[in-house]
């Protein structure tokens, strides 16, 4: 288990993957604890995509307000990036009042982005790139491999040498910048965060169990009008399949179904499939994170355990 400083603030992480019940116990928590809530949810910050993406109620958004929720259109492009930022400006504002940030969701990529930080990497260039592809067409990644290790070969070290897309990107980094990209990881890593995290995850003990609440939780999403809110995007006119606010779970098979790709009975399969895609991925993210406390989803005393962990006396 992590060790955590009496000297340090406190940051509370709810994680696990969707459908497990991080929202309930994450407002289960502030029941006890005084704690503020931000999402780290790459759905939810969309307005007007509620049912969907299972969104707390109207009613419990106003007894727990979640920050980072509805806050852009979703025609809207929002990054990794952007979330780091805000979500910093969210904890110290928080803390400044003397509370706890409890940031709840299943965005592993966000919360990974906050812990680590973000290497301060150039954009892509498409011109340099396509002649980086080029070169490894006629004399293959092992050879691009090899080139690296003379530049760069800490990076060398890290990277397989056919990891193409990887490869790319670190000769792209240091024809751009006149540094190997190995530089930049190593600043991104010594970005120390001004708190402890607390990370907590959420899973049933049996697998089985999730997949069966993510196939329940797709039906009442259905049954409560998810159709008829993803219609009212769809005609909105200026939403494609390519954003990333339709690519989400559930929007791109309903989209899909909308542009007659297949029939309804389809579009519940596919979205209860990618449902369980999605968890399996964010499972992965999980079990390589370090220190993490996991707790029971369905365990009666979940709560209890949850508290013992985030204990008021010591945070």
């Amino acid at each position: 288990m992590q060790q955590l400083s009496v000297n340090r603030p406190r940051v509370i992480f709810v994680m696990g993957p969707t459908a497990s019940g991080k929202t309930d116990l994450a407002m289960r928590l502030c029941d006890t604890l005084p704690c503020d809530l931000i999402s780290v949810d790459s759905a939810m910050i969309y307005r007007d995509m509620d049912i969907g993406t299972a969104k707390p109620t109207p009613d419990e958004l106003r007894a727990y307000p979640h920050r980072l929720v509805d806050i852009l259109d979703p025609a809207g492009a929002y990054s990794a990036a952007q979330f780091r930022a805000d979500a910093l400006a969210e904890i110290a504002d928080i803390q400044s009042r003397g509370r706890i940030p409890l940031l709840v969701g299943g965005t592993m990529l966000y919360f990974n982005a906050l812990q680590q930080g973000l290497a301060n990497l150039p954009e892509a260039d498409p011109k340099l790139r396509a002649r980086l592809e080029a070169e490894a067409a006629e004399l293959g990644w092992p050879a691009m491999h090899k080139r690296l290790a003379e530049v760069d070969p800490e990076g060398a070290r890290r990277l397989k040498p056919t990891d193409a897309q990887r490869l790319q990107r670190a000769l792209e980094v240091f024809e751009l910048t006149g540094r190997p990209i190995s530089d930049h990881w190593r600043e991104q890593a010594e970005a120390k965060l001004p708190f402890d995290i607390l990370p907590l995850a959420l899973m049933p003990q049996d697998r089985s169990r999730l997949h069966q609440r993510i196939e329940q939780r797709f039906d009442l999403m259905l049954a409560a009008g998810f159709e008829e809110e993803v219609r009212q995007l769809w005609e909105r006119g200026d939403l494609h399949e390519r954003m990333p606010s339709i690519r989400c779970v559930g929007y791109r098979q309903m989209w899909s179904w909308f542009s007659d790709e297949y029939d309804r009975d389809t579009m519940r399969y596919k979205g209860v499939v990618a449902t369980r895609q999605l968890a399996k991925r964010q499972l992965t993210w999980l079990r390589s994170w370090p220190d993490v406390n996991w707790l029971d989803s369905e365990a009666s005393n979940l709560v209890s355990h949850a508290l013992k962990l985030a204990d008021p006396a010591v945070i």
